[in-house]
């Protein structure tokens, strides 16, 4: 069967080769090819465009390649063509996907969706283009599947690729001298965010003179990134190894996003740290209708980790959680507890395979 695949950013490059690869388990003479990374070209696919070039962020950079972005669509929709894939799956990515998924819909060709967007915490009227656009959505968050049930949509909950890819995983410790406890910085992946959090977290650092602070860097920001922030702290920045980090460490503090649910599968407590611009908050907090910013909290319908929003965010509220976090064994217990709860909802291991099976199930009828 030939399977083409839509990866727009680096996550889904590494989920969908997890899935290319369950995929040739079902079917040994599958082929692939598809928008998407280095990752899934290691499994074999055929690479059109690289993630790379498709990542336009943010509404005045979109506006700016909006030329570009077309030009995209118009080159992904001949390739399909052109190839005529037997089935088509989608990875999140959903400005560019669900366009291309209703040109495939008019073409009478399957769609999977995997990973589908978070449209349940903004953009819900998405929803309605999914129901019609889409045979089966994949979802991988437990709460996913009664949202698009409520909506009469086909869906089918088959657990968290990153259990998987944090289960299959070897972690080396060495980040500490001998006694002396790591507390994991990840404060987030672009520049902005990472000159709104990481001062903050920094300013407790001499509060700790017992702890080994260490910063999960993004490498292409750059050593000397870090380094105009931690100059006068004795703190250290990693790069390439942040599960590595996470395992290690005794706690983290972690800006919000997928990190906060990866810090939690590895089974280091932690502390979620957010601010941003007060425009941005302002706007973000009357679209988005969710309860909680974390990915653990949502999951889990309650507090597990405390969520240190915008003014919440300070030294005082961060050193405060800090201690708890190293030092409250009874506050640690309690939300290593919660974490083995929500491993068991995230579906346990076998994600992919589980991805793979409905999708060649699908193909084949």
């Amino acid at each position: 069967m030939r399977y083409y695949i839509i990866a727009g950013e680096a996550s889904g490059d590494l989920h969908a080769s997890n899935l290319l690869k369950a995929i040739k388990k079902e079917d040994p003479n599958a082929e692939f090819r598809g928008w998407g990374g280095d990752r899934m070209e290691e499994q074999g696919a055929v690479i059109v465009k690289h993630y790379r070039d498709l990542a336009f962020m943010g509404f005045v950079e979109v506006v700016m390649n909006l030329k570009q972005i077309l030009r995209n669509l118009s080159i992904c929709k001949t390739d399909i063509m052109r190839n005529k894939p037997d089935v088509v799956i989608l990875i999140d990515y959903p400005g560019f996907n669900l366009r291309i998924a209703k040109f495939l819909k008019k073409q009478g060709i399957k769609v999977v969706y995997y990973i589908s967007p978070q449209i349940w915490a903004w953009k819900k009227s998405r929803v309605y283009t999914i129901k019609k656009v889409v045979n089966k959505v994949l979802v991988i968050l437990p709460f996913e599947k009664q949202f698009y049930d409520n909506y009469g949509v086909d869906s089918e909950f088959v657990g968290h690729p990153l259990l998987d890819e944090i289960t299959n995983e070897h972690y080396n410790s060495n980040f500490a001298a001998e006694e002396r406890s790591v507390v994991a910085l990840l404060p987030g992946s672009r520049k902005q965010e990472i000159k709104s959090v990481l001062p903050i977290m920094l300013s407790i650092v001499d509060d700790f003179p017992d702890v080994d602070f260490v910063i999960a860097g993004v490498n292409t920001l750059g050593l000397k990134f870090y380094e105009s922030f931690t100059r006068g702290h004795n703190v250290r920045t990693v790069f390439n190894r942040t599960y590595d980090l996470l395992s290690s460490a005794r706690a983290a503090l972690v800006t919000s996003g997928t990190a906060t649910l990866e810090t939690a599968i590895i089974g280091t407590p932690e502390a979620v740290c957010y601010r941003a611009g007060w425009i941005s908050y302002s706007i973000a907090k009357r679209l988005i209708k969710v309860r909680f910013i974390s990915l653990v909290n949502l999951i889990m319908d309650k507090l597990v980790v405390r969520e240190l929003i915008q003014s919440d965010l300070n030294q005082v509220t961060l050193r405060e959680e800090l201690n708890a976090l190293l030092y409250d064994e009874k506050y640690r217990g309690k939300m290593l507890s919660d974490y083995n709860e929500l491993r068991l909802k995230l579906g346990g291991d076998g994600a992919s395979s589980r991805a793979a099976q409905v999708i060649y199930s699908l193909v084949n009828t």
